[in-house]
């Protein structure tokens, strides 16, 4: 068999709203790292331990899904890329497509990086507006090959005991293999067990669930919800960026709220969400750099690829609230940046920034789609 190294299969992404490589060119930093954007003038700026520089695909991962993917041809790859691909675009997603220990590394290849991205984007999005919860236990539920726990470990860096819950054996003994290369994660209990409401499960102060909810049964979604809040101090559901992902959420914040969790991120409320559905649907995007290789096995011809993504972030923890979130690529016009912005007061508002406007009009031209902006008008 041909040897495929993961770091020719997906080179690594840089996160933050949107951001490509061309943080490079911008910044002197290499396309891999990832520095959280400085907050507009009103919002917190997150701790010095939270602001530093970061390997966004840590080199033990990247190690470890190297030597997963080692033992397959590229056809293998492409082939069983090209199955799961499909299922993922026709909303079949599911372990029942993954059929084989090639199907398991190509899951891997195709879909890790991106749910890192994407569940990574979120928990910073809420540790910036929660600089004093430092969690300690992490129970990860639906957890794949561990996208969610790498991502925690290096959002906050204080997480000591690790649980997830996954019902795929296989996938469960990938996970394992990948995170024993993590002196922090190679102590994580992983359990086989089907996710439904009352499963015993261990309290966490951190309880995450990425790409899962909307697998299940839409009957049993919002008592799992409840249950992933019991005991909880801070909840993450991630979703696909779709109008179907969307709906799960706004479903799954619905409950949260409800329990009485103060909703961090992303909205900048606990009212109703104001998207009419239907007509548009909360969504945010991560861009990750494609190799000639990966463009092969994925029959892609762009030289990178865009994960889009629904979540919502829960706490019981104290939190600061932006006044408003940006729905959109910022429209930069000579002189001018016009945001769309879902806003304190429930509901969702155009606004323009004029250069006069001096410092805001700055910030608004190096602001993101998906970035906390500190006005409504």
């Amino acid at each position: 068999m041909a040897e495929v190294g993961y770091g020719l299969l997906l080179t690594t992404f840089g996160v933050g709203g949107l951001v490509g490589t061309g943080i490079a060119a911008r910044t002197g930093r290499p396309p891999w790292s990832w520095r959280p954007p400085r907050p507009p003038p009103g919002v917190p700026s997150p701790s010095p331990d939270e602001s530093t520089e970061v390997d966004m695909l840590p080199d033990e991962l990247r190690a470890a899904l190297d030597k997963a993917v080692s033992g397959y041809s590229p056809q293998d790859l492409s082939d069983s890329v090209a199955r799961l691909t499909e299922s993922y675009r026709t909303g079949t997603r599911g372990g029942a497509h993954i059929r084989s220990r090639a199907d398991i590394a190509a899951y891997a290849a195709y879909r890790m990086p991106a749910t890192y991205a994407a569940a990574a984007t979120a928990m910073r999005q809420a540790a910036t507006l929660t600089p004093g919860f430092r969690p300690r236990t992490h129970l990860d539920v639906g957890g794949g090959t561990g996208a969610a726990i790498w991502a925690a470990d290096q959002t906050w860096g204080s997480i000591e005991q690790v649980t997830v819950i996954e019902h795929d054996p296989h996938i469960i003994d990938l996970g394992k293999r990948l995170a024993r290369t993590s002196e922090s994660l190679r102590g994580a209990t992983w359990r086989q067990a089907s996710v439904r409401p009352g499963l015993d499960r261990p309290p966490a102060d951190l309880v995450t669930m990425s790409y899962a909810l909307g697998e299940l049964p839409r009957a049993e979604r919002r008592e799992v919800v409840g249950w992933l809040a019991a005991d909880a101090a801070m909840v993450i559901v991630v979703e696909p960026g779709t109008p179907a992902g969307y709906a799960t959420l706004a479903e799954a914040r619905e409950v949260l709220a409800a329990r009485g969790l103060t909703i961090v991120a992303p909205c900048p409320h606990d009212g109703r969400c104001p998207i009419v559905p239907g007509r548009d649907w909360c969504h945010f995007s991560v861009r990750l750099p494609r190799s000639s290789l990966h463009r092969r096995i994925k029959a892609g011809t762009l030289s990178f690829e865009d994960e889009k993504f629904s979540y919502v972030a829960a706490t019981t923890a104290p939190a600061e609230r932006a006044a408003a979130r940006i729905l959109r690529h910022p429209v930069k016009r000579k002189g001018v940046v016009s945001l769309r912005l879902c806003t304190g007061e429930d509901a969702v508002s155009d606004v323009i920034v004029s250069k006069r406007q001096g410092d805001l009009y700055r910030a608004a031209r190096d602001a993101d789609w998906g970035d906390a902006w500190p006005r409504t008008e």
